[in-house]
C-alpha cells in the first residue's frame, strides 16, 4: 500500500488550555482506504510520543518507509482499509511536518525554538476536530491510539462525544503515575542541561543537544521494556569479542551498547524542544482533575462504545491503569470490552504482532463494519 503525505494549513487561531493561541499552523496527515458515501467509515489514529502521521504503508521508492502501526492496519490486516477510511494526523509541535519549535513564527519571522506554545492532549483532539471539519467528516466510526494516543482517544470521547462511536484504548492510561512523571522530568533535565541546548534556541546556534537527547532516549527505552525481554535478549552478556575490561567509561555489556545505539539513532531525528512538550503534554493529562479525581464522574460525558487492551508485562502503563478506565465507564454503564493480553515485550507490546492481541482489534473493528454497512443501508433507503 503506498501513501503519500497530505498537509493544510489554517490561518484561524487555535485557542489553547495554557490562554496562548496558535495561528498560521499546519498539519501533516495521512489517509489509508476510501471514505464511503455518507462519510461513516472514517477513523481517526491518534499517534504516541516518537511516532507520526506515517501510521502505516511505505512511500514510493523507499526501503523500510512503513508506518509505525503497518502490522494493524492496512488491506485485510486488524484495521481493514478496505473497510474503513483511515486518518493519521501530526500532533502539533512535532517534528515530522506538523508545525512545531522549528518552524517559524508568523509574529516575529524567527523560528519558534523555546517560545511555542505548551500543548495539551485537548489542544491536539481540537486541532484534529479542524482537520475533520474540512475533510466533511462529522463522526468517526472509531477513535484509536496507543500510550499517548490512547489519552488522545479517550479525550476524543470526552471533548467530543456525539462524534465518537467506538474508541480503541490500547496500553494507556487515564493519568500519569508520579514514577512516570519522575521519568519524564529526568529525560527532560538530561536535554535542558546539555550545553548545547541553549535555552530550547540552540537552532540559531546551528547546533542540536544530542548528548541530552541520547540519554532521554535511553531513560524511555528502559521503561518501554519489560524485566524479561531485557534478560531474554541480553542478559549479562558482553560485547562481542571483548572480556571485562574494569573500566568505568567503556561499553562492556550488550544491553550497554543496544541503549547507546537507541539514543544515537534518536538523536539524528528528533527534536529536543518536541520531546519536552510531548512529554509535559503526558504529564498534565488528566481528565478527572476538573472532578475532585473522580473518574467516574469525568468520563460520564463518554457515550460510544469501548475496546480497552493492557499488556501484562506494561509496566509504565500498567493493566490495572485500564482497569481504572473500565470501571469508570461501567459505573456510568457504557459499553465496554477489555483484553488483558498476557504477553512478554512490556509497554512496546502494542507495536508488535501478538495474535491475540491483533486478533482482538480485527474482531472489535468487525463488529464496527458491521455497524458502519447496516447505517449506510439505511440511510439509502431514507
Amino acid at each position: 500500500m503506498f501513501v503519500t503525505p497530505q498537509s493544510m494549513h489554517f490561518a484561524d487561531s487555535l485557542p489553547l488550555q495554557s490562554g496562548a493561541s496558535l495561528r498560521d499552523y499546519s498539519l501533516s496527515f495521512e489517509t489509508y482506504g476510501r471514505l464511503n458515501a455518507d462519510r461513516s467509515n472514517a477513523v481517526l489514529i491518534c499517534h504516541a510520543l516518537n511516532a507520526s502521521h506515517h501510521v502505516a504503508g511505505v512511500y514510493a521508492g523507499e526501503d523500510k518507509s512503513e508506518g509505525w502501526w503497518d502490522n494493524m492496519i492496512g488491506p485485510g490486516k486488524a484495521l481493514d482499509t478496505e473497510q474503513f477510511f483511515v486518518i493519521g494526523v501530526n500532533n502539533l509541535g512535532s517534528c515530522f511536518g506538523s508545525t512545531g519549535p522549528m518552524h517559524a513564527n508568523p509574529d516575529t519571522g524567527r523560528v519558534y525554538g523555546a517560545d511555542f506554545p505548551v500543548m495539551t492532549v485537548e489542544d491536539w483532539v481540537n486541532a484534529q476536530a479542524r482537520l475533520l471539519d474540512v475533510l466533511g467528516i462529522q463522526t468517526l466510526a472509531a477513535v484509536m491510539g496507543g500510550s499517548l494516543g490512547g489519552m488522545q482517544a479517550l479525550s476524543w470521547t470526552l471533548q467530543y462525544p456525539s462524534r465518537v462511536r467506538h474508541a480503541v484504548v490500547v496500553a494507556s492510561a487515564p493519568n500519569l503515575t508520579a514514577e512516570n512523571i519522575a521519568f519524564n522530568e529526568v529525560a527532560r533535565r538530561a536535554i535542558v542541561t546539555d550545553p548545547d541546548f541553549h535555552g530550547g534556541h540552540f537552532y540559531q546556534y546551528g547546533v542540536v543537544p544530542k548528548r541530552g537527547l541520547r540519554i532521554a532516549r535511553m531513560i524511555g527505552h528502559i521503561t518501554y521494556l519489560s524485566d524479561d525481554v531485557m534478560n531474554e535478549k541480553f542478559g549479562r552478556q558482553l560485547r562481542e569479542g571483548i572480556d571485562l575490561r574494569y573500566s568505568t567509561q567503556d561499553v562492556e555489556f550488550q544491553i550497554e551498547s543496544y541503549l547507546r545505539h537507541q539514543g544515537d539513532k534518536f538523536a539524528e531525528y528528533f527534536d529536543a524542544n518536541t520531546y519536552l512538550l510531548i512529554t509535559r503534554a503526558l504529564d498534565y493529562f488528566d481528565p478527572a482533575r476538573s472532578y475532585g479525581g473522580d473518574l467516574s464522574q469525568a468520563l460520564a460525558r463518554a457515550s460510544c462504545k469501548f475496546l480497552l487492551v493492557s499488556f501484562s508485562t506494561d509496566w509504565r502503563f500498567a493493566p490495572k491503569r485500564s482497569r481504572e478506565i473500565v470501571k469508570a465507564l461501567l459505573d456510568n454503564r457504557r459499553d465496554v470490552s477489555y483484553a488483558e493480553i498476557d504477553a512478554p515485550h512490556g509497554h512496546d507490546a502494542f507495536l508488535l504482532d501478538d495474535p491475540r492481541y491483533l486478533g482482538v482489534v480485527r474482531a472489535y473493528f468487525d463488529t464496527v463494519a458491521g455497524e458502519v454497512a447496516s447505517a449506510s443501508v439505511g440511510a439509502q433507503h431514507r
